[in-house]
């Protein structure tokens, strides 16, 4: 069994001593005799001769690759001090690092592995192996062991793996920087260059080893034995850790050795490359689902414990966090998308995703400013007519710089051609006909442009006759006159006999209204227009006429109020007519009458008023009033007693509240009840509300002027500070779907002249909707209205009136 034990041993060995890479020195290094035990002879078995021959040459070049090793990296560090090794590993000798197995001896606390080298101090040969027997060599030790106490018997038939002595570790206390031999038992030659002295040291040399006595098979048999791997097996764990470096979970440890007992450390390391495979395979399943866009996907912990149950309870965390978030995200942009701006990303976030969080709030916030800019100037534009209007919004750059850029273009541009246009038009309205259109226009707005300046100069022949009978008509008063044009035919013939015979018919019309105004003027309504008219013309006859009977029924009315309202106190309007008589004159003393009393009235009632207004509450009204007027005076001089007592706590909280703009005042009257009650406690809920309210809208505009559109107004309101609530929330969440169809429409309409466009925003609705109306409303009346006058202006041009 000794044997066959020993066999195994060289076996191993001889796999080790396979790398040649390790042959880097001459033989003269290995100490020059194999066998340096005293107690074997010529009957020694070879395999004997065998085992310590190997154990030697091992040794010694293990212990010079790591000499090797901690040179280099000492070189290393001094040359490159503020570099790190990728590899910097701890040099620790994996063989010469007693105890490797039950049979070596511990290292005491006073060895230790230092800068690649062992350091022993005052080293004992104190152990607890299973075999007491062995002990650390020492020099001159009493009788000499025997074969049996270097290689024990089998406990309960079973094979105890080879180990190495202590001795090898006490042979590593040579300096790597020194060229000394290295003998497994403790003896250093003088020179390994010189073999004879070396061979007479090692042959006259005296260390042998102490044994202690054997203990029985019995006491070896109860002490607790640990199965340790084989080399087979130690190689492969070797193995599979390189494999798990380089992400290969696929490896595990198979020794095909029969004699190796598979320790705890080959069934450690497979468990835990199948806990890492098991372990990798959910990771990669979460991400590959998240890869595809399912969101909320969790990892399953079956038994996990320690550190893996923390990683998964943390992935799984990760993974419902960025499912709330990204649905979140969604959410506010889809809302986005059709037009509703009031809705932001409210997950609380951290990181980056804070980051995307604030950039989309802003971007709704921007959305919201811009669309009440856009919403305004195309109003006043395309509804109202209002040219020259500007988008101003502040604190904006990239695309809505840009957006409002177009906007504001295309109005500046809309508002210069329309502008020449109405001023020609003014200007041929007014009777001057040298001006003309000269802006620079394209499309339907230069048709325009050429019919109205071929207008003006076919005017402009006609204009000498017209001219001379309208100025001797309208503006000099000479009823009848004729125009008298030669060589004229067509429309211009027309025209001439549709001027003559208007002067005409004008003459008489005029002459007949203006004996009836005459007649008005002088306070007499008993005369009408009676000539016969048509048109306009039969519109003013019938208007005078009106009048004349409106007029009639109308001084008994106001003489009827300028008496309700002076004398007896029922409020009423005032007149003033100059240079009157008749009727007029009755009419006009009716109403100084009433205007008198009413002023009295009112002018005391108003200085009490602006007292009040002042702060002045020790004023009242004193003057003699009835009927209604006296009713407001007491109503007032009430007032003015009930604000005295109200007063002084009012001012205190509107002085910190509207003055000193301390929000938060409240106001405390004592021994108040009904109305000034009700007004106390309305004033502490106006002031509470307002401070909530101000405080919460001044946060977000201030945020808005600033640029930061990421806030949003969520405090409780109602009546208009709900609407400018809503306003603000919704105002810039409504713009972005929006920016697209108005740059194109305002560039078509502004800048291209091609009237007609119209914005195409699918599934909008609220104000979207509104604001898409407003555009197309804007884009449709111009269009109709610039159509309608170049149709006008060509029909002129053609002499179609």
């Amino acid at each position: 069994m000794a044997e066959a034990y020993i066999c195994h041993v060289g076996n191993v060995l001889d796999l080790l001593l396979q790398d040649k890479d390790l042959d880097t020195e001459s033989h003269s290094f290995l100490s020059p005799n194999p066998l340096p035990l005293e107690f074997v002879d010529a009957n020694t078995p070879p395999n004997i001769h065998q085992v310590e021959a190997n154990l030697q040459s091992l040794v010694q070049k293990m212990f010079k690759m790591e000499q090797e090793l901690a040179w280099h990296r000492k070189h290393f560090k001094a040359m490159h001090p503020s570099t790190t090794l990728n590899s910097d590993i701890v040099l620790a000798p994996p063989i010469l690092t007693p105890p490797v197995d039950s049979l070596s001896p511990p290292i005491s606390a006073s060895s230790r592995w230092a800068d690649g080298n062992w350091e022993f101090v005052n080293h004992t040969a104190t152990h607890t192996s299973v075999r007491t027997d062995r002990t650390l060599p020492t020099k001159r030790s009493p009788p000499l062991p025997t074969i049996d106490t270097l290689v024990p018997e089998p406990v309960s038939g079973t094979l105890t793996p080879p180990t190495l002595g202590a001795s090898l570790a006490a042979s590593h206390s040579s300096n790597a920087s020194e060229n000394v031999a290295v003998c497994l038992n403790g003896h250093i030659p003088a020179s390994t260059s010189d073999t004879s002295a070396t061979s007479a040291v090692m042959t006259t040399r005296t260390t042998t080893f102490t044994s202690a006595p054997a203990t029985t098979t019995t006491a070896a048999a109860t002490t607790p034995t640990e199965v340790m791997p084989c080399a087979q097996c130690v190689h492969n764990c070797a193995q599979v850790a390189s494999a798990v470096v380089r992400g290969d979970l696929g490896v595990r440890i198979h020794c095909n050795n029969t004699i190796c007992q598979k320790s705890n450390l080959v069934k450690s390391v497979n468990e835990m490359v199948a806990k890492l495979s098991n372990f990798t395979a959910e990771v990669i399943q979460v991400a590959a689902q998240g890869v595809e866009g399912r969101l909320g996907v969790q990892a399953k912990m079956e038994d996990e414990r320690g550190i893996w149950r923390e990683f998964v309870n943390h992935l799984n965390t990760m993974t419902v966090g960025h499912s709330e978030q990204v649905r979140d995200i969604a959410s506010v942009c889809t809302a986005v998308a059709h037009g509703d701006l009031s809705q932001k990303i409210t997950v609380s976030v951290k990181g980056e995703t804070l980051v995307l969080k604030n950039t989309i709030n802003t971007m709704v916030d921007q959305l919201r400013s811009f669309s009440s800019e856009v919403t305004r100037v195309a109003h006043e534009v395309g509804t109202e007519g209002r040219l020259g209007g500007q988008a101003h919004v502040k604190g904006v750059d990239g695309t809505w710089k840009e957006l409002t850029d177009n906007v504001n273009i295309m109005a500046e541009n809309l508002t210069a051609q329309v502008r020449d246009i109405a001023d020609v038009t003014n200007a041929v309205a007014r009777g001057d006909l040298t001006k003309k259109i000269t802006v620079e226009v394209k499309g339907e707005m230069m048709d325009l442009k050429h019919t109205i300046n071929t207008m003006v100069d076919q005017l402009q022949e006609f204009a000498t006759e017209v001219s001379r009978v309208s100025l001797e008509v309208g503006t000099e008063g000479k009823l009848g006159g004729q125009a008298h044009v030669k060589d004229v035919s067509g429309t211009w013939k027309e025209l001439t006999d549709n001027v003559n015979l208007m002067a005409e018919n004008l003459t008489a019309q005029m002459r007949d209204i203006a004996n009836v105004s005459k007649a008005v003027a002088c306070g007499d309504l008993t005369k009408k227009v009676s000539v016969p008219v048509q048109g306009e013309i039969l519109d003013l006859k019938e208007t005078m006429n009106t009048m004349v009977d409106q007029l009639r029924t109308f001084a008994a009315e106001v003489t009827r109020v300028a008496r309700e309202v002076g004398t007896e106190g029922k409020l009423g309007g005032q007149a003033e007519v100059e240079d009157v008589d008749g009727t007029w004159k009755e009419l006009t003393d009716n109403v100084n009458t009433m205007a008198a009393n009413l002023t009295a009235q009112v002018r005391d009632i108003a200085s009490v008023s602006k007292a009040v207004a002042k702060g002045d509450l020790s004023k009242k009204i004193s003057v003699e009033v009835k009927g209604e007027m006296m009713d407001l005076k007491n109503t007032m001089n009430t007032m003015v007693d009930q604000l005295q007592e109200f007063a002084t706590e009012v001012s205190r909280v509107s002085l910190e509240v509207g003055t000193e703009g301390k929000l938060g005042g409240q106001a405390e009257v004592r021994d108040v009840s009904g109305t000034w009650k009700e007004l106390t406690d309305n004033v502490n809920t106006m002031a509470s509300n307002l401070t909530t309210q101000v405080r919460s809208i001044a946060e977000v505009t201030t945020a808005v002027a600033c640029g930061d559109l990421s806030k949003t107004i969520d405090v409780e309101a109602q009546g208009e500070i709900s609407e400018v609530k809503k306003t603000v929330n919704s105002m810039v969440e409504q713009l972005r779907t929006f920016a697209a169809e108005v740059t194109r429409v305002a560039r078509e309409v502004g800048t291209e002249g091609k009237l007609g466009g119209q914005a195409h925003v699918k599934g909008v609705d609220g104000t979207w909707k509104e604001l898409t109306d407003n555009v197309n409303t804007m884009a449709a009346n111009l269009t109709a209205q610039v159509r309608d006058i170049a149709s006008v202006s060509k029909a002129v041009a053609k002499g179609d009136l």
